[in-house]
C-alpha cells in the first residue's frame, strides 16, 4: 500500500473479535464526517512528553495487576493462585468484603437460599454502615437484578453512583450503559472514555492483543456444543494433543500453549510463569512469535522483572526473522528511549552523551536519531500490512513526532488499522469523533466506539469465570456472573443469562425477594435480558421478544409489539422473522391484512434460508387457497390449525409419549403388525392351492379342436 494515496469516499471498518460468535462492530464514514483541517507546520522537534495528555498514546504500557486496574475485582475469589492480592495484604474491611462475596457465590453453587440471604445482609452492612464502595457496587447489582432484593432501578442507580465516586470501575460501566441506553450520550461518553483509557493501558505494546469476547453458550434454541468443547482448557482433547506435540519438541505447539496461558484462552487460566517457560523453549528452537512475546513480557514486566534491554534483544531477533509486528515494539522502545542507550548508540560519546545518560534528558538524542529509526520501524511494519504499524504511524502524524503534523493522514492510518481490527485505532477514532479533531464531532458515534474498547478492559475476566462455572455444571454461579456482565452492557452476556433462565429454570438459582423465582418472574427477567440484547443487534433475541409478545409469554399479548420485534430481527436478515411477518400480514395480526406483502415476506424467507422451503411452500399454498376460496370451509380449517395443533401436540406428549403409554402403544403396534402378516400369509396359501388345482385341471383337459 502506498502511503498518502488512501481515499475517503466511503470508509467501512469493523473490529472482528476472535470469538467466532461475537458480533462485528461496523462503522460507515462518509465524506461529510471528514473535516478539512490544514496540516500544521513541520514539527520535527516536538517532544511527545509536551503533547496534550489526551493524545499521549506512547505512554508507558500499564503493567499493574488486574486487581489494581479494576478495584474490587472478584479475581481473588475466582483466581486465588494468580491474584497478586493475598489475605495478608488486605485491610479488614476488604477481607470482610471478599468473604461476603465468596460466601454468596458458594451458597449459590450449593443452592442454599438462606445462606445467600445472610451473605447479602453482610454486603449490605458493609455498603450502608461502612460505606465500602465495592460493596455498594454489588448491592446496586443485586437491586438492579432483583436478586434477593426487590427489583428497584432507582436504588440500583444510586448505589452504583456512590460506588463509582468511590473508584469502582464496574459501577462506572453500569452507569455508562444506563446513560447509553437512554441516549444520554454526553453523560455516557465521560464514563466510557475513562473506561476505554483503562482498557487501552492494559493492551500490549508490540502487537495486537487478542480480542477476548464472551463465548456465546447457545446458538439459538440449542447449546453451542462445538464452541464449548474448545473452551474446556486442559481437559480438551485438542489441547492434550497439542501439549503432547510440544513435549516432543514441536516449536509451533510450544508457542500455542504459551500463547493460551499468556492470554487465558480456550478455557485456560492465565499463567505468565507457564507462558514464559513455553515461550523460552520455543524461542530456543527459533520460533519468532515466541521471541516477540518474550520481548513483550520483559517490556511489561509480566511475571518477571522489567528489562527493556532484554525486550529489545528479543524483539530484534523476531524482526530479523521477518515477523513484522515485532517492529512495532522496537519502534515503541526507540520512541521512549527504553533499552536503546549505549548499546545502540555507542558512537555517541563525550560530555554530551554523558549528560544524556546521567540526567535522563533525551531531547537532542531522541529526535536526532531515535525518532527517525522508530518511524522507519513502524513503516516497515505498515508496508507489510501490519495493523500496528499503521496505528503507530497515525500517532506520529497526529502528534507531529518527528514528522509534519497531519491530522488527515493520521486519520487515514487509524482507519486502516481499525479495518484490520486494531483496538487502539478504534480508541483514537473515538477521541477524534469526541473532540472533533480530524473528524466531524459526533458524540453518539464516539460513545459507541468508546464502549467497544471499554468492553475489552480487565473486567472482561467475568466472562471467563462465567464460562468456567457453566462448563463445570455450576449454572447458578454462571447465571450470576453473566448477569453482572449484562448490567455492564455486554450483549453476549445478556443473551447467555436469558438463555440460562429459559433453559435451566430453577437450576439457574434465580432468586427474588422471597426465595426462588416463580415461572412468571423468570420469564420477566429473561424477557428483559432478551430485550437488552435485541437493542444491541441480536436478531435471535429480537425474534424471542416477538414470540413473547405474540404468545403472551412473561408479558401481555401484543401483536403490534410482536410485529415491531420481528421487524427488528428481519432487518438483520432473519428468515424466521420474515416468515412470521408474512403470517401476520396474511391474518391481519398486528399488521394490515395484505396478501401481497405476505407473499413477499414468505419469498424473502426462502431466499435467506433454503431450509425454509417446506414451511414456505405450505404457507404459499395456504395463501393461494385464501385468495381463491375466501370464506370457504378450507379457509376455516386452515385458520383453526393454530388452536387445534397445540391440543394435538399436548395429547401426543402427555398421553401417547408418556413412558408407560408409549411402551404399551409400541407393543400394540407390534401385535397389529404380527396379526397383519399372519392374515396375509393365510390368504396367500389358499390362493396358491387354488392356482395349483387349476393348473392340474388344465393338464388333463382335451386338446383343442383345430
Amino acid at each position: 500500500m502506498q502511503r498518502g494515496k488512501l481515499t475517503f469516499s466511503l470508509l467501512i471498518f469493523s473490529l472482528l473479535p476472535l470469538s467466532l460468535l461475537a458480533r462485528p462492530y461496523v462503522l460507515v464514514l462518509s465524506q461529510e464526517d471528514l473535516k478539512d483541517i490544514p496540516s500544521s507546520p513541520a514539527t520535527t522537534d516536538v517532544d511527545p512528553t509536551e503533547s496534550p495528555p489526551e493524545w499521549d498514546e506512547f505512554g508507558d504500557s500499564d503493567s499493574k495487576p488486574e486487581h489494581e486496574l479494576d478495584p474490587g475485582s472478584w479475581r481473588p475469589i475466582f483466581e486465588p493462585d494468580a491474584a497478586a492480592t493475598s489475605a495478608s495484604n488486605l485491610d479488614p474491611e476488604m477481607e470482610q468484603y471478599y468473604s461476603a462475596v465468596e460466601k454468596m457465590f458458594s451458597a449459590v453453587t450449593n443452592g442454599e437460599v438462606r445462606v445467600v440471604e445472610e451473605a447479602v445482609a453482610e454486603i449490605e452492612e458493609l455498603a450502608t454502615v461502612k460505606g465500602n464502595s465495592h460493596a455498594r457496587s454489588v448491592l446496586g447489582f443485586l437491586y438492579g437484578l432483583g436478586q434477593i432484593k426487590e427489583r428497584d432501578k432507582a436504588k440500583a442507580f444510586l448505589y452504583h453512583h456512590f460506588a463509582a465516586d468511590g473508584g469502582n470501575l464496574q459501577s462506572k460501566s453500569a452507569l455508562a450503559y444506563t446513560y447509553y441506553r437512554q441516549q444520554m450520550y454526553e453523560k455516557a461518553i465521560k464514563l466510557y472514555a475513562e473506561l476505554a483509557e483503562v482498557a487501552v493501558n492494559s493492551f500490549l505494546i508490540s502487537k495486537d492483543s487478542p480480542v477476548i469476547e464472551p463465548v456465546r453458550i447457545h446458538n439459538g434454541a440449542e447449546e453451542n456444543k462445538d464452541v464449548l468443547r474448545k473452551s474446556r482448557g486442559e481437559d480438551d482433547d485438542v489441547f492434550q494433543i497439542l501439549e503432547y506435540q510440544a513435549q516432543k519438541g514441536n516449536a509451533g505447539a510450544m508457542f500455542k500453549i504459551g500463547y493460551f496461558y499468556y492470554f487465558g484462552l480456550r478455557g485456560l487460566r492465565r499463567d505468565h510463569a507457564k507462558a514464559l517457560v513455553w515461550f523460552s523453549k520455543a524461542a530456543e528452537k527459533g520460533e519468532p512469535r515466541s521471541m516477540e512475546l518474550l520481548g513483550e513480557i520483559f517490556a511489561r514486566g509480566a511475571g518477571v522483572e522489567r528489562n527493556y534491554t532484554k525486550a529489545l534483544e528479543w524483539l530484534t531477533l523476531a524482526a530479523k526473522q521477518q515477523l513484522y509486528s515485532a517492529y512495532n515494539g522496537m519502534g515503541y522502545l526507540y520512541v521512549k528511549g527504553y533499552g536503546v542507550q549505549k548499546k545502540n548508540y555507542s558512537k555517541k560519546t563525550g560530555l554530551h552523551a554523558c549528560l544524556i545518560w546521567s540526567t535522563g534528558v533525551m531531547h537532542d538524542f531522541l529526535f536526532d536519531m531515535a525518532i527517525p529509526m522508530a518511524k522507519e520501524y513502524f513503516e516497515q511494519a505498515a508496508d507489510n500490512e501490519d495493523a500496528g504499524g499503521h496505528y503507530n504511524l497515525g500517532v506520529m502524524h497526529l502528534k507531529g513526532i518527528g514528522v509534519k503534523r497531519d491530522v488527515r493522514l493520521a486519520c487515514q492510518y487509524f482507519i486502516v488499522a481499525a479495518n484490520a481490527g486494531q483496538p487502539k485505532a478504534f480508541y483514537q477514532l473515538a477521541k477524534m469523533f469526541h473532540m472533533g479533531v480530524g473528524l466531524r464531532k459526533n458524540v453518539a458515534v464516539a460513545t459507541g466506539l468508546y464502549k467497544l474498547v471499554a468492553e475489552q478492559g480487565p473486567w472482561n475476566s467475568l466472562s471467563r469465570w462465567a464460562l468456567e462455572s457453566y462448563l463445570k455444571g455450576d449454572v447458578g454461579k454462571a447465571f450470576l456472573l453473566y448477569s453482572r456482565m449484562a448490567e455492564l452492557g455486554y450483549e453476549i452476556a445478556q443473551s447467555n443469562a436469558a438463555w440460562i433462565l429459559d433453559k435451566y429454570a430453577e437450576r439457574s438459582m434465580c432468586m427474588g425477594e422471597s426465595g426462588l423465582c416463580t415461572d412468571s418472574e423468570r420469564h420477566q427477567r429473561a424477557h428483559s435480558l432478551w430485550w437488552q440484547a435485541s437493542e444491541q443487534g441480536n436478531e435471535h433475541a429480537a425474534l424471542l421478544i416477538g414470540d413473547a409478545y405474540y404468545y403472551g409469554r412473561g408479558t401481555e399479548r401484543d401483536y403490534e409489539r410482536a410485529a415491531e420485534a420481528y421487524m427488528h430481527a428481519k432487518s438483520q436478515s432473519n428468515a424466521q422473522a420474515m416468515f412470521n411477518l408474512g403470517y401476520m400480514h396474511e391474518h391481519g395480526q398486528g399488521l394490515p391484512l395484505d396478501l401481497h406483502l405476505a407473499k413477499r415476506y414468505y419469498d424473502q424467507a426462502l431466499e435467506i434460508d433454503a431450509a425454509a422451503k417446506l414451511p414456505v411452500t405450505l404457507a404459499l399454498s395456504s395463501l393461494w387457497i385464501r385468495k381463491n376460496y375466501a370464506g370457504s370451509f378450507m379457509v376455516h380449517v386452515i385458520d383453526s390449525l393454530p388452536e387445534v395443533y397445540p391440543r394435538i401436540k399436548g395429547w401426543v406428549e402427555n398421553v401417547i409419549l408418556e413412558d408407560g403409554n408409549a411402551m404399551i402403544l409400541a407393543l400394540f403396534v407390534c401385535l397389529l403388525t404380527v396379526l397383519y402378516f399372519r392374515e396375509q400369509r393365510r390368504n396367500v396359501v389358499p390362493a396358491a392351492a387354488e392356482v395349483g388345482i387349476r393348473d392340474q385341471h388344465m393338464d388333463h383337459a382335451p386338446p383343442a379342436l383345430n
